[in-house]
């Protein structure tokens, strides 16, 4: 089906709300194309209530358009104004504009009053608004002497401005004569009338230059009235200046003028009304006086107040209600309080309101024989009186037309015919002000026409409604269809909504929206199409939104967004910082998909936004950063309910740099006895701003606090004031009591002395006290100052003492003391250790026994007993030598100990010693005792010299450490052959004396592994390992390389060389005999592909290589010049088996050695080389 509209009928499906566009598109659809015959509108005009400059030329505007081009005339104050008879009035041409030339001569109060402008064409006549002209003023203050104003300290005090009646109104403020606005606060502040208000003054009010100043906005004048001088005395000030006229009781009370409860100074009375029109700003003020300083609160006796539209101003002294309407009217009230009392007053608000428009006229084009009405609705308080009238003129009066009903506030036309045509003008007033509209009756008879532009192209983004334009006009008013593609297939009303100015909506346009769309316009004088034409666009999105950030001050943040869009469309990437631009700070850097912040500060703070802009559509997505950092210190540090042992502590904390206080530190110094160091004192939780505070006596506290975040430690606040606590006694007493002899004969009593915070007042000493632990004597004491030591002398040698220590001030003692022990001082023991023996476990360990001392004889702390030993004598080569005696120390009471470490094989010495904390005491009888023998160390060395084809020379060096006497060497060797495998064991023994040893009957050219070790009674000792390698027989390899040279050799290999190159050549003339053939010629063009040609580069064949020949030899290690042959040496290498030799031959003239061709592993039998042939021994065989 097709979808059709008539204009007049609103086609809009169920619970639909029609766009904002929409309304303004059908008023604008009903608009007569310039072209057509149409009466006149106003299209501009100067505001109702005109204020001018009056230094500048009067502009009153005045524009209207019509066809034909309307006339302009103009009255002023009710009468026609003839502008061609004043010479400084011209009018603008094609206009209605008159400007007045007031620059060159003329004033503008001459051209004050009452205009109105009326355009007119032969369809009637449309008029402006009553446009009010009056110049500004700014008239200067009347002078007045101002007397100085002298008042006590705390009375109240209002400053008059009355500033001079302007148009329009000044601005009022108070300044000095360095015009800097002189502060304001809930004591002092300026009133909506423009007085200077003092709740309460003080001494610091006094000044001579409170100056009203009054701006004039309009001329850009400011106005001065005079200074006003104001002095305010204490009472002090003015008992002394009446002192000698007045007796005591008359004196001022300072009481009375610091204390009072509010009273009001504007408004007057405990109620009052205030009248104000809809829509404007309701203020209502309230400024009070009293002591101390009123707080001012406001309610709504009947309500509340509207939270959106009520502010506070002037410190809560003024309350404003914006939009008012006539549901704010009722009854206000405020409240001043202090703590003497509290007052209010109520403000009877009544909400008036000059006429608003319900519905104004709109122009109605008609078709000659149609039927109309023009609506005029409007609204006020009072409400107002609607009046008509035709092309300016009352209705009452106009000409007549049959065709017009005037009914209230509506025209009713019917059967209307060209001479209907008309302007007309509704008018809507009350006491307040009023309202004029113009609309016009236009009778056309006008086929249809489109307004909107052929082949308009139509973006959208997918899922969002597609509005497609078709403006329209016709009289009669024409029915719209549309149409979708070239086929013209039906639109259904439920995909598609039509409005009633043409357009059509698609509520979700989908990708298979797009497409051609045809307007088409009917009515009984003809049709009219339009083409349109639609694309869907995918919808910007942004796929990687940045995140919310937390960065501590000076750190580098970083935000990402990652916007996806339609590829024909191009996006802009904006950043925003709290909804506004960016700082303008190279610290902010955009790349394609970032925000970067280097160093961040605290103001960096907020939230960043990420917006993606196309042509189409636009996306945000914002992330908040938090700039954390350690907290600012706390400050404002106060000291109160100071005790003798206790002060609270009050601070406020500092910013927290976002990031919670978790805690307080709080530190003390104490300015009396170590200045400049602070102490912990204590820690509370980051919720409370005050301590209770543990104090010492005679300590001059100051105190600060830390605040701690996650992020760590504040710097610390300013320190508190001082508090000198009084003093007391001692509460504690020294602690490390000793007492310890440091000679024979006396007791040396220490202790770790009181610190200042510790003695609690002046004059710290110390009563030292002490008697022998076992005798009945009294306490011995005496006073000593501020030390920590004291000697006791002629006390007899090591006796138990109690001894305490107590601390003392000018206030009094400490507690007693706790009484500790001690000892004078230690001797020398006197006695050696007895029945010492020694049992000697194996040949380097012995374990020694001795009889304790008697506990008197040691005369001091027993620390030990100590054991000296030496080697005296070796047994092995009976030489005494005295060696370096070793020491050997037992703790405690101990009577018996273990010798490790002893060397077998020796002669030993010993003797023990008891010891105390003085030293020692004579040595016991030395006891003699001999370690068995063990078993040998290794040879210090063996080396292999002189090999031939068939023996190994061995030469060693005994043991550095026998343990005992030699009684053998013994040797074991065994062949290696080239796979590295042993061969059979020998084992040999070689008597004790003997240093050097020939091994005969070996195979030539082999490797021999020997293992050798010495022994004694004890038994083996370690080994020592060497590898050697027999000769090779030089004569059988010369014989063999004079063969190769022998000129009969070179000649035979010389005719095996050249039998092989005939029969090559035969077999290559027999290939190719016989010439080419069809198998032949298939395999020229088909070459076989494992016939790979030869590289050019370097001449090798494309694939084939032998590995091996490309493999270097294995760069062996040659044998030592003193011919020890070592393990680790490589035996892969020929030089490794001779000296100065090339190579080497077995028995049977094979060559023995590795070459780079495969070789192949035969087993080994016996001490036989398991080699392979090689190509010299090969050749050798052949000859």
């Amino acid at each position: 089906m097709q979808l059709k509209i008539m204009p007049r009928r609103k086609r809009l499906s169920a619970g639909r709300t029609p766009l904002i566009l929409f309304l303004c598109q059908i008023i604008s659809a009903l608009d007569v194309p310039l072209d057509l015959v149409q009466p006149p509108t106003i299209t501009q005009q100067s505001p109702k209530d005109y204020i001018i400059d009056p230094r500048e030329n009067i502009v009153i505007q005045c524009e209207a358009k019509g066809k034909p081009p309307p006339s302009f005339s103009w009255t002023r104050n009710g009468t026609h104004f003839d502008i061609d008879k004043d010479p400084l009035v011209t009018m603008k041409p094609g206009s209605g504009t008159l400007t007045i030339n007031i620059m060159s001569e003329g004033k503008a109060e001459t051209y004050e009053g009452v205009y109105q402008c009326t355009a007119r064409n032969e369809r009637g006549a449309a008029i402006s608004n009553n446009i009010v002209v009056r110049p500004s003023r700014s008239p200067l203050w009347t002078k007045e002497k101002l007397e100085p104003i002298t008042l006590r300290n705390g009375q109240s005090l209002i400053l008059p401005c009355r500033p001079p009646l302007g148009l329009p109104p000044p601005i009022i403020f108070w300044m000095d004569n360095s015009f800097q606005r002189l502060p304001q606060s809930e004591r002092v502040s300026q009133g909506l009338n423009g007085d200077l208000y003092f709740s309460n003054v003080l001494p610091e009010d006094t000044r001579e230059d409170y100056i009203c100043y009054a701006r004039f906005n309009h001329t850009q004048t400011i106005q001065q009235k005079q200074p006003i001088s104001v002095k305010v005395i204490s009472v002090d000030e003015l008992n002394d200046t009446i002192a000698a006229n007045l007796n005591d009781t008359e004196f001022y009370s300072a009481k009375s003028n610091r204390e009072r409860p509010p009273t009001f100074l504007t408004p007057e009375g405990n109620a009052s009304h205030k009248e104000e029109l809809r829509g404007n700003v309701l203020s209502l003020e309230c400024i009070a006086e009293g002591l101390p300083t009123p707080i001012i609160y406001w309610i709504k006796e009947d309500g509340t107040l509207p939270i959106n539209r009520t502010f506070y101003r002037n410190f809560k002294k003024t309350l404003q209600i914006i939009q008012v309407s006539e549901a704010d009217s009722g009854n206000y009230q405020c409240i001043a309080k202090n703590p003497l009392g509290a007052i209010h007053h109520t403000i009877s608000v009544t909400v008036k309101a000059a006429p608003y428009w319900i519905m104004a006229p709109q122009n109605l084009v008609l078709s000659p024989g149609e039927d109309g009405r023009l609506m005029c609705g409007a609204n006020g308080n009072p409400k107002p009186k609607i009046s008509w009238l035709s092309n300016g003129v009352p209705v009452e009066i106009a000409a007549d037309d049959p065709s017009r009903k005037i009914d209230g506030d509506t025209i009713i036309f019917s059967n209307v015919q060209e001479r209907s045509s008309a302007v007309y003008q509704c008018n809507a007033s009350n006491k307040y002000g009023y309202l004029l509209a113009n609309a016009f009756v236009n009778v056309l008879a006008e086929p249809p026409r489109i307004l909107t532009s052929a082949n308009t192209l139509y973006q959208v983004i997918a899922d969002r409604p597609a509005l497609l334009d078709c403006a329209f006009f016709g009289s009669p008013l024409p029915t719209i269809e549309w149409f979708k593609g070239a086929k013209g297939s039906a639109l259904r009303e439920d995909i598609y909504v039509l409005h009633e100015n043409g357009t059509l909506e698609i509520p979700v346009a989908q990708k298979d929206s797009t497409g051609t769309y045809t307007c088409v316009a009917r009515n009984k004088l003809g049709m009219a199409k339009n083409e349109v034409h639609l694309e869907i666009k995918d919808a910007t999105r942004i796929i990687k939104q940045p995140e919310y950030a937390v960065m501590q001050r000076g750190g580098t943040v970083s935000f990402e967004c990652k916007v996806k869009h339609d590829h024909t469309l191009i996006p802009t990437v904006t950043w925003l910082k709290d909804n506004g631009e960016l700082p303008n700070d190279g610290r902010f850097t955009v790349d394609k998909d970032h925000l970067v912040v280097a160093d961040v500060r605290d103001d960096d703070g907020g939230t960043y936004t990420c917006v993606a802009n196309t042509t189409l559509d636009n996306v945000s997505a914002s992330a908040v950063l938090s700039v954390v950092d350690v907290p600012n210190p706390p400050f404002d540090l106060e000291l109160t309910d100071q005790l003798d042992k206790s002060v609270q502590l009050s601070w406020t904390p500092g910013n927290d740099n976002n990031s919670p206080i978790t805690k307080f530190i709080i530190e003390y110094e104490d300015a009396m006895h170590e200045a400049g160091l602070w102490h912990h004192q204590t820690e509370v939780s980051g919720m409370q701003t005050t301590a209770q505070l543990k104090l010492s006596p005679y300590v001059n506290y100051s105190f600060r606090v830390m605040a701690v975040n996650s992020l760590g430690r504040s710097l610390p606040s300013e320190a508190s004031e001082q508090y000198l606590t009084k003093a007391a006694e001692p509460d504690t007493n020294p602690t490390a009591v000793e007492g310890l002899g440091s000679e024979p004969d006396n007791l040396v009593i220490t202790w770790k002395p009181l610190n200042g915070f510790e003695s609690n007042g002046p004059g710290l000493q110390y009563k030292v006290s002490w008697r022998q632990k076992d005798g009945d004597d009294e306490w011995t004491s005496v006073v000593v100052a501020n030390v920590s030591k004291y000697i006791v002398s002629g006390t007899p040698t090591f006796v138990p003492y109690l001894i305490k220590v107590q601390a003392l001030n000018d206030v009094g003692f400490a507690p007693e003391p706790v009484v500790v022990m001690g000892h004078s001082g230690e001797d020398l023991p006197m006695v050696a250790p007895g029945n010492v023996h020694v049992n000697v476990v194996n040949s380097t360990l012995a374990e020694v026994h001795w009889d304790p001392v008697p506990l008197k004889s040691i005369r001091g702390h027993l620390q030990g007993y100590r054991i000296y030993y030496w080697k005296a004598q070796s047994s092995s080569k009976r030489n005494r030598r005295h060696l370096e005696k070793k020491i050997l120390t037992f703790q405690g009471s101990k009577t018996h100990g273990m010798l490790p470490g002893l060397e077998p094989f020796s002669h030993y010495t010993l003797n023990v010693r008891v010891v105390n904390g003085k030293g020692e005491g004579p040595a016991s009888p030395d006891r003699i005792f001999n370690t068995p023998e063990g078993v040998p160390s290794a040879p210090s060395s063996l080396k292999i010299i002189n090999p031939t084809l068939d023996s190994l020379t061995l030469e060693w060096d005994p043991p550095s450490r026998p343990n005992g006497i030699l009684t053998e060497y013994t040797l074991k060797y065994q062949p290696i052959n080239s796979t590295h495998e042993l061969g059979p064991l020998v084992d040999l023994k070689i008597p004790a004396n003997k240093t050097r040893w020939t091994l005969k009957n070996l195979n030539f050219s082999t490797r021999y592994k020997f293992y050798f070790y010495a022994q004694t009674a004890a038994g083996s000792g370690s080994q020592i390992t060497e590898e050697a390698v027999t000769t090779v027989d030089e004569a059988m390899a010369s014989r063999q390389v004079d063969i190769a040279t022998q000129g009969w050799f070179i000649g035979l290999m010389c005719a095996v060389a050249l039998l092989i190159l005939i029969l090559l050549i035969v077999c290559f003339i027999r290939r190719n005999k016989g010439g080419k053939y069809p198998v032949k010629e298939k395999e020229d063009a088909h070459a076989d592909p494992e016939i790979q040609p030869m590289k050019e580069d370097d001449g090798t064949f494309g694939e084939y290589s032998d590995a091996e020949d490309h493999k270097p030899l294995k760069k062996g290690s040659r044998t030592p010049s003193d011919r020890t042959v070592k393990k680790e040496d490589s035996d892969d290498s020929l030089v490794d088996y001779g000296e100065g030799v090339n190579g080497q031959f077995n028995e049977d003239g094979s060559f023995i050695g590795q070459y780079s061709g495969k070789k192949e592993k035969e087993p080994a039998e016996g001490n036989e080389s398991s080699e392979a042939p090689s190509p010299v021994n090969a050749m050798n065989s052949f000859v």
